[in-house]
């Protein structure tokens, strides 16, 4: 089962179907390309992807599919200044 080790250690598996800590997004003009009735298998291979650590909520996300690096993405500050409580 494919996985991705995080910097806080904690191991991210994303090879289960589905997968609690993988995240689909696509950008507002590419979901515009999209009208009427869809087929959802073109919609989700025009979705990217991300991995959220469940430990220290740090985002891993693969902008160029699974067989490129990831980004990483860390949690900042709310406005605030108090960290945000962690959410689903």
């Amino acid at each position: 089962m494919p996985s991705l080790e995080c910097r806080c250690g904690q191991r991210i598996s994303y090879g289960q179907i589905p997968c609690p800590d993988e995240w689909l997004f696509i950008s507002d003009t590419a979901f515009d390309q999209f009208s009427g009735q869809v087929d959802a298998e073109a919609v989700y291979g025009a979705m990217n992807s991300f991995l959220k650590c469940p430990n220290c909520r740090r985002l891993w996300v693969f902008w160029n599919g699974f067989s490129a690096p990831p980004e990483e993405y860390l949690p900042g500050q709310g406005v605030d200044g108090k960290t945000p409580p962690s959410r689903a």
